[in-house]
């Protein structure tokens, strides 16, 4: 190909791509345009993939760069040594509770476990009733579900009620399908591969 040619073809090439672009433009600029509702959203960071409490800790950085109020709740970790709530916690408007008694396996008290997720409970409805909260984080709350300690119904009734503006981030494996079906937006985390599969311990700054 002489370089005439090659110049031709470039500039073929920009202008298809140009085309295509201003297209997907048009069509985002209307898609954005149609979203006119302005509320409160229920977000679900569920499956068995890592990055669930990691993303949900990330929208809780992004809050408060926004100056918002933000709450949460763990309810299964018990550890306080962890990265982000020894960074987050500590920040202006960040009410954080960490209310777990670690793993099941590591309680073997099924009777402990529910009086715990149920004063962690009694927590969490205490933010979803105030709006001075913007957004509020139920981290493993799935999980006191799939076990027993609470009911789905409970938790979705309190979701519900709760102020027209605030945000909720619920993590965990197992997301019942009760909160599935009020959720606004539900991600679903996979397995590709994972270092403790191959005998790798946890990390600091990186698994906690």
């Amino acid at each position: 190909m002489n370089p005439t040619s090659s110049k031709t073809f470039d500039t073929q090439k920009e202008a298809r791509y140009a085309s295509r672009i201003a297209r997907k433009k048009t069509m985002m600029d209307a898609k954005i345009a149609a979203a006119d509702i302005d509320t409160g959203l229920l977000l679900v960071l569920t499956g068995n993939g890592k990055g669930k409490s990691s993303s949900a800790f990330g929208m809780v950085a992004r809050a408060i760069g926004h100056g918002m109020k933000v709450g949460v709740v763990q309810f299964i970790k018990g550890r306080t040594d962890t990265g982000e709530e020894s960074f987050l916690s500590k920040q202006p408007n960040v009410e954080w509770h960490v209310m777990g008694d670690g793993f099941t396996w590591d309680t073997q008290n099924r009777e402990q476990d529910t009086r715990s997720a149920l004063a962690a409970w009694a927590v969490a409805q205490q933010m979803l009733q105030d709006e001075s909260f913007d957004l509020v984080v139920f981290d493993e709350l799935t999980y006191t579900v799939k076990y027993g300690y609470l009911e789905a119904d409970v938790i979705v009734h309190d979701l519900l009620s709760r102020p027209e503006m605030q945000h909720v981030v619920v993590t965990g494996r197992y997301a019942p399908d009760a909160i599935l079906e009020i959720a606004d937006t539900i991600t679903e985390m996979q397995v590709v591969k994972h270092a403790f599969h191959a005998g790798i311990k946890a990390q600091q700054g990186v698994e906690w």
